[in-house]
């Protein structure tokens, strides 16, 4: 039942303070200004009859007996097959001049799927990235972040995977973003042909903060309704700090005290109910979360990364362009490496990383003035083909010809004796001169 008031004791910032009864946290209302237009506003705290709203939009233009509608539900995402190819804001709104959504409302940010009905995840998502597919499995219903700093190319790898990727339904979620970086989302779904399996929720760095928030909450609640119709749905978020920020800047205006560094002691809760969403459905669908982490600083220590590191099963650290071995890390590759790929594949990967961190300390070695070595002069010379084959994010082959190109490049540096690699696969897979 609609509840409606004409009277706003208070206004700051884009916030509003309303007395009234009978309303709930997150319930969405519609504030009617004089000139006939409206606006949304989501309730963000109860204080005994004093309710506070946030504005989707600055309250300019908004005066104290207003007219507020509550409209006794929380804030809801149209889904259907309709949304494939469209672009919205983070209210659900196209922002494409397309025409207006019909399909299900689902209502946001509830709970994560019924345990129950999880699996265990094994099955292997290819990206034909080799330091990826290679040395850190991505797994379906994965949840993993790629922590970078400002600057990195984040968005073209987001793009890349996406492009890549089998999914039937692929979900990005932009917040903060630049137009630029929002037009080139938009630029590399048409180029790559993806568009028609792609949906973005977009919040622009100009739009409210309320709308940064909503934007995961629209992206999974749409992949929870796609998995339990049995898709594969892959959803991309970036950028996560925006949406912490965005949360810290709410929560300032509400005169709470911040518990580390500006950000509300829920930051872990508000994180995890997001990144939970993550799940393989028996007999279903699943939905695998990336999402992308810019540390403040370049500081793995920052509250957001901090408490991202807890909750997700393992990172992509990403700098210089390039995608770090020894910082990332899969927590679920174990479950895949071996088992439903081949045999080869852990021995392989494991004697690249081993040798590529000895070449490490050749290269100190070597720009100390250190007398080099015949064995520091293989390790270097594997150091550059390791790191224009593997590491370079350009490079776009299948899971199994990078497997036959790290054997290669194995041999082109050093002895089968050498490499540490049982007698049995060397047997088998060493390249035949």
């Amino acid at each position: 039942m609609k509840k409606v008031y004409d009277r706003i004791m208070a206004m700051r910032g884009n916030l509003l303070s309303v007395m009234a009864k009978g309303v709930s946290l997150g319930e969405l209302a519609r504030v009617h200004k004089q000139d006939g237009r409206s606006t949304y506003a989501s309730v963000l705290r109860i204080e005994g009859e004093e309710v506070t709203l946030q504005c989707f939009e600055n309250t300019r233009g908004i005066a104290t007996n207003d007219r507020v509608t509550f409209l006794g539900h929380q804030m809801q995402a149209i889904c259907s097959e309709f949304l494939l190819g469209r672009r919205l804001n983070g209210a659900g709104e196209p922002i494409d001049n397309g025409p207006i959504i019909a399909g299900e409302h689902l209502e946001i940010n509830g709970p994560s799927f019924n345990p129950v009905r999880r699996v265990i995840p094994r099955d292997l998502v290819r990206t034909n990235i080799p330091m990826i597919d290679v040395f850190n499995c991505l797994v379906k219903s994965q949840k993993i972040p790629i922590f970078s700093i400002a600057g990195e190319p984040y968005n073209q790898l987001l793009m890349r995977i996406a492009n890549q990727t089998d999914a039937d339904v692929v979900i990005i979620g932009g917040m903060g973003l630049r137009f630029d970086d929002y037009q080139a989302f938009i630029d590399n779904a048409e180029r790559s042909g993806s568009l028609e399996k792609t949906i973005m929720f977009i919040h622009q760095a100009t739009d409210p903060a309320v709308e940064c928030l909503l934007v995961p909450d629209m992206a999974l609640a749409c992949a929870e309704k796609f998995a339990v119709e049995d898709k594969n749905v892959l959803v991309l978020l970036t950028d996560m700090t925006a949406f912490a920020d965005a949360i810290k800047e709410i929560l300032i205006t509400m005169d709470q005290v911040p518990s580390n560094r500006g950000y509300p002691g829920s930051l872990y809760s508000d994180l995890a109910s997001r990144y939970e969403k993550a799940v393989d459905i028996d007999g279903s669908g699943a939905i695998t979360i990336i999402s992308v982490t810019t540390m403040p600083g370049g500081d793995v220590t920052h509250p957001i990364p901090d408490n991202t590191g807890y909750i997700t099963e393992g990172q992509f650290y990403l700098h210089g362009g390039r995608i770090d071995p020894f910082g990332s890390l899969s927590r679920l590759k174990q479950n895949v490496i071996g088992k439903v790929t081949r045999e080869d594949h852990g021995d392989i990967a494991n004697a690249q990383i081993r040798l590529y961190a000895d070449s490490k300390k050749a290269r100190e070695r070597q720009s100390m003035g250190f007398r080099l070595s015949r064995w520091d002069e293989k390790l270097l010379q594997y150091s550059s083909l390791f790191e224009e084959r593997m590491m370079n994010l350009n490079v776009n082959i299948t899971l199994e010809n990078a497997l036959d190109l790290g054997w290669k490049t194995l041999a082109e540096c050093f002895e089968p004796q050498e490499v540490g690699i049982k007698q049995l696969l060397i047997d088998k897979y060493w390249p035949k001169k």
